[in-house]
């Protein structure tokens, strides 16, 4: 049977217009539909399967995004706020999930303090290892967040995603998230930005902290600090000295050690610190003795 012409050119077309659909349906599960909040929203993406000297991971991630001039929080939020929280129990053929944080801003919580956390959009990468890594995987996330303007909203979100390991439409997006996320440094070396010194000043009410840090000339820093667990609740530590040195400044940085639980042990303990610059972002961990 020979077809008309023109029932041809409408064949070809409605063929084109299927495997356009399918495309469409296939990159869709580069990441899972978005579940919205009141100002807010969250997804699951997928990346690549990769290898390195740790071994095979998979590359994810988990996506808020915020309206405008709305904000949620860093694993530490600072004076206020409330960290969000991951819950992968349920997934399938995963052995483990590790959250990474991207690097922080600081602002005011509206009360007198200050806030850490994240405007517009965050996404916090995941690295995943698999019980099996010939078989997919399947990524199962209860959600907790807050989504915070004027006032604060708690939300939530159940989320889920197969993971093949293949380099998907998200993928850049991920890899531009992961350089956001701090380096871990030594103490007392590098270049560029980096960790001079940590010191303790012992007597009066409360030891005294101050921490040196370098970094190239002009560029601004904010360093925030952890105790060595969540419920430490230490002070944003101030900017005391800018003093030139060669090629780069070295900054001051202060903090009064109160803030801990009544059992805390401040003996001997490690704080991490983390000093996040516009271009770049390093962590240690410090012994404070």
């Amino acid at each position: 049977m020979i077809l008309h012409p023109a029932f041809h050119h409408r064949a070809v077309v409605s063929i084109a217009l299927i495997c356009l659909a399918g495309a469409q349906v296939a990159r869709a599960q580069d990441a899972s539909p978005w579940e919205a909040v009141p100002h807010g929203a969250a997804r699951l993406i997928a990346g690549e399967t990769h290898g390195s000297s740790d071994g095979v991971w998979l590359r994810a991630g988990v996506e808020i995004r915020l309206d405008a001039g709305w904000h949620t929080y860093w694993r530490y939020p600072g004076d206020s706020g409330v960290p969000p929280t991951f819950d992968f129990a349920g997934s399938q053929n995963i052995k483990s999930v590790a959250v990474l944080w991207p690097a922080p801003e600081i602002f005011s919580d509206g009360a007198g303090g200050h806030s850490i956390g994240y405007f517009g959009s965050v996404i916090f990468p995941l690295r995943i290892s698999a019980l099996d890594n010939a078989e997919p995987s399947l990524l199962q996330l209860k959600l907790g967040y807050a989504v915070c303007g004027k006032f604060c909203l708690p939300a939530g979100a159940d989320l889920k995603l197969s993971l093949s390991g293949e380099k998907g439409a998200e993928e850049s997006m991920l890899i531009a998230a992961e350089k956001r996320v701090p380096r871990r440094v030594p103490l007392g070396a590098g270049t560029g930005l980096s960790f001079r010194s940590i010191h303790r000043e012992r007597g009066g009410e409360h030891d005294h902290v101050l921490v040196e840090v370098a970094a190239p000339e002009g560029i601004p820093v904010d360093l925030l600090v952890e105790g060595s667990a969540p419920d430490w609740t230490l002070s944003l530590p101030k900017s005391i000295i800018t003093a030139p040195s060669n090629s780069s400044e070295l900054r001051r940085f202060t903090f009064d050690l109160y803030g801990l639980p009544p059992s805390a042990n401040t003996n001997d303990v490690t704080l991490t610190l983390t000093a996040v610059s516009p271009d770049d972002a390093i962590e240690v961990n410090a012994p404070l003795r």
